[in-house]
């Protein structure tokens, strides 16, 4: 049987067990078993991962903005691990709760510097 990976992962939506979404499946990471042989390690997201798929100026920049909006750059992609995927179909259903998650540190630094700061925000539910 022929899977194709990219047809079947990239660009669909990723969500929790509570149906929350995570984010995008902007790449897929491989790791390579003792034996040599490649495996699906996990799903990434984020635009650092988005940029070096997509590569060229435009990658560049949505990498670089990416950088910007993390206390320590260069922001790594977050790794959706291949444990955590429930299944497929019109998205990636995890199963666990996007709480449980690595968080995003774009994400971190936009809720730090940015959501904190807008009077009401802290009333929200997560």
């Amino acid at each position: 049987m022929r899977v194709q990976l990219a047809r079947q992962l990239l660009d669909r939506q990723i969500v929790d067990v509570d149906g929350r979404l995570v984010g995008r499946v902007d790449d897929i990471a491989f790791a390579v078993d003792d034996e040599g042989y490649p495996y699906v390690d996990g799903l990434l997201t984020g635009q650092g991962a988005l940029g070096q798929r997509i590569g060229g100026r435009v990658g560049r920049l949505l990498v670089a903005v990416a950088d910007r909006f993390t206390e320590d750059p260069p922001a790594p992609p977050l790794r959706v691990p291949l444990a955590t995927v429930a299944g497929v179909d019109s998205a990636v259903r995890l199963r666990c709760r996007a709480a449980d998650l690595p968080s995003s540190p774009v994400e971190a630094w936009l809720r730090r510097h940015l959501i904190e700061r807008i009077p009401g925000s802290h009333r929200a539910s997560g």
